[in-house]
């Protein structure tokens, strides 16, 4: 059985670490979810890796040792339901993380990367807001780094959010195979919290052939690993779900594959 559900460490200012390495689960995406104190730092060579820094909660100054980000983020919980800032720094640099207030969290989303680009703040201005789903099925986006926007070299970065009694990532859907236009291969992590934080929601990731099948009861700061398969979250009444994906694959597109045994449900009246 893989293991796809990775609790958070709470006594550590890193609560959550996949690497990204050829003996992992994931092969293109990497994360970190710090969790640090005010004037604390976290600091960090790429190598060939890029990274997209996420102010999740609180403010930070981010710096590439040449450009700095002063007093960055726009919320002190996520489920205020306002977008974000974040900053985009490629491989081969480093970077310096520093606290500039109480209740900081900081999302770091990894992929692989050999071509140097500019490091770019990405604004909760520029984060596009989409309303996806009907019915029971229903989530609000935000986007923080999409295929649209052509940033970074491999990473897709966005932020769901999806109330209870509600299906998201639905009718289950898959992107594990390298067939552009129909399909692009990109693995995925989902860092998940509740609200109420004591909730919980189920998620299921499985393949056509079950070689995976694994359905995780989900809680406040775990993380899920998407390494193949379709990958559907269900909310339960009474909470609110929100989670930040990171995608990324050799091709950077977001082209996905519906469940055909579930599909059906899109073309209800």
């Amino acid at each position: 059985m893989a293991n796809l559900l990775r609790k958070p460490n709470l006594a550590e200012a890193c609560v959550q670490d996949v690497a990204i390495s050829e003996d992992s689960l994931l092969k293109y995406v990497g994360f970190k979810m710090l969790d640090l104190v005010k004037d604390e730092t976290y600091e960090a060579s790429l190598g060939k890796l890029e990274v997209c820094i996420v102010a999740l909660t609180g403010r930070i100054t981010v710096t590439d040792l040449e450009q700095t980000f002063e007093k960055i983020g726009r919320r002190a919980s996520v489920f205020e339901r306002i977008p974000t800032d974040s900053v985009y720094i490629s491989n081969d640099r480093s970077f310096r993380v520093k606290a500039e207030s109480d209740g900081v969290r900081v999302a770091l989303c990894y992929a692989p990367s050999e071509q140097q680009r500019p490091t770019v703040l990405i604004p909760a201005e520029e984060n596009s807001k989409e309303h996806r789903g009907k019915y029971s099925n229903q989530r609000t986006v935000h986007n923080i780094l999409p295929d649209s926007v052509k940033t970074a070299n491999s990473l897709l970065v966005v932020e769901v959010y999806t109330e209870g009694g509600n299906w998201s990532s639905y009718p289950p859907h898959k992107h594990d195979q390298n067939n552009l236009p129909a399909e692009s291969f990109l693995e995925e992590s989902y860092y998940h919290e509740m609200h109420p934080e004591q909730g919980f929601v189920f998620q299921r990731v499985y393949t056509d052939d079950r070689s995976i099948d694994e359905t995780m009861a989900v809680e406040n700061r775990d993380v899920v690993l998407v390494p193949v398969g379709y990958h559907p979250v269900g909310v339960p009444d009474g909470y609110t779900s929100y989670y930040l994906n990171v995608m990324a694959g050799p091709v950077r597109t977001w082209n996905f594959h519906n469940d055909p045994a579930h599909a059906w449900i899109l073309d209800r009246k």
